[in-house]
């Protein structure tokens, strides 16, 4: 098979890893990719927006399967246009990518089929959504409703910061459409978990979980990110809340999702929070989340390929995954100024010293090469990732080869899964 993968982030870099290891593939292409997947597939210079240039090079190049990495093309309705050309596709279609691309419709959902999660309201009019939060009090949680590239949520500490973000949202239109309305909802106590789930239409299969760590600064301080790092296996997430989770979330979504005409295939990503309560639903991703993946893919024993396919071909009840007991963790090292405005355009240096470590692999999320030189091209830009027997020993091993990379521009969290025994 030629397999193209879409999108040029850290979890395409990992997807892309991934699929080049199956024997049933013979190459791997990457549209656009970055500097660090053009080591394990090969790169064509078409943006992921470009469906006219994707279908172009699927022709071209005899490509058998796509995978859709970011949720952009996949809320745009990608994997739809991409299907009646006649190319199979991995992916939900527009109408069921409105789980994440409209966490109104999202909420409104929960409510209709008692899913747990946090009490919410939408709102349109600015002086309606603040004299709800006067009455709510703080701390409370503000949400873009459409896709705000990570930045659309704030966990507003004190309704002047509460006040501060619905303005921002609906006043001086910094998220554009996605910002049109907002969502206001009660702010949950716990500790967050990343679950994930491989859906057909109609069955649903879970994957490993894991935990990521959302805000910039160690200690969880500094605004909200798209992860700074994570970590699998999730010891939070046992067994007994993983049935909790697939009975009282994924399959009453599934199933939801099936009878209103939007049948859900690809991967459901659910992030929750773990309440004294249970387990509630903070929202959800219809991709593979950003660092998981990475974590993800280091500990799959099995070919993720067949999965993959099973999943569009709506046959995932024959599939059953394997995953290493090994513990993996990622580090992401960020350019100065993430996530307000990294700096771009930094060198990095020593990174085949820092990828020699046991256990190690680097997967590239924002870097471009310019001649000999690896430049940073993002706001998040390298995902250190380490396997070990036990997340302390995979914690060292990343942290290890963090230490050996040359980047004076970057900057990383030294905490990540430190709370689990890291």
């Amino acid at each position: 098979m030629n397999v193209l993968v879409i999108g040029s982030g850290g979890r395409e870099h990992a997807l892309a890893w991934a699929i080049a290891a199956s024997p049933l593939v013979d190459q791997v292409f990457c549209a656009p990719g970055n500097a660090g997947i053009a080591e394990d597939a090969e790169c064509v210079p078409v943006a992921a927006s470009d469906t006219a240039g994707l279908i172009a090079f699927c022709r071209k190049a005899a490509i058998d399967f796509v995978v859709v990495g970011p949720e952009a093309p996949l809320v745009a309705g990608l994997v739809d246009t991409l299907e009646a050309e006649g190319i199979a596709t991995f992916g939900p279609s527009k109408a069921a990518a409105a789980l994440e691309g409209s966490k109104g419709f999202l909420k409104d959902l929960c409510a209709r089929e008692g899913i747990p999660t946090a009490a919410y309201r939408r709102f349109r009019d600015a002086g309606a959504a603040k004299a709800y939060i006067a009455e709510q009090g703080a701390p409370v949680v503000v949400k873009a409703d459409g896709l705000a590239g990570g930045k659309g949520v704030t966990v507003a500490a004190t309704l002047a910061e509460a006040h501060a973000a619905v303005d921002a949202a609906l006043g001086e239109g910094r998220f554009g459409a996605a910002g049109a309305e907002i969502i206001v909802e009660e702010c949950l106590q716990g500790e967050e978990a990343s679950f994930f789930a491989l859906v057909d239409g109609v069955n649903a299969l879970p994957l490993a979980a894991a935990q990521d760590h959302k805000r910039v600064g160690d200690g969880d301080t500094g605004p909200n990110t798209g992860g700074m790092g994570a970590f699998s296996p999730a010891p939070l997430v046992t067994p007994a809340l993983e049935g909790a989770v697939m009975e009282r979330m994924i399959l009453p979504t599934v199933r939801a999702m099936a009878r209103a005409g939007r049948p859900f295939k690809g991967v459901l990503y659910a992030g929750l929070m773990l309440t004294e309560a249970g387990p509630k639903l903070l929202e959800y991703n219809v991709r593979f989340g950003d660092p998981e993946c990475q974590v993800l893919m280091r500990r799959l024993m099995s070919d993720i390929v067949p999965a993959l396919i099973a999943t569009r071909d709506g046959i995932l009840k024959e599939v059953d995954l394997r995953w290493y007991d090994e513990a993996a963790l990622c580090v992401v090292m960020a350019a100065e100024g993430y996530p307000d405005d990294p700096q771009r355009g930094s060198e990095i240096g020593s990174l085949d010293a820092a990828a020699s470590g046991s256990g190690v692999k680097i997967f590239h999320a924002g870097t471009k090469r310019d001649g000999a030189r690896l430049l940073a091209d993002g706001g998040r830009v390298l995902g250190v990732t380490a396997l070990g027997g036990d997340l302390a020993t995979a914690r060292e091993r990343a942290y290890g080869a963090v230490d050996k990379i040359e980047w004076p521009g970057g900057f990383c969290r030294r905490d990540i899964g430190l709370r689990r025994g890291g």
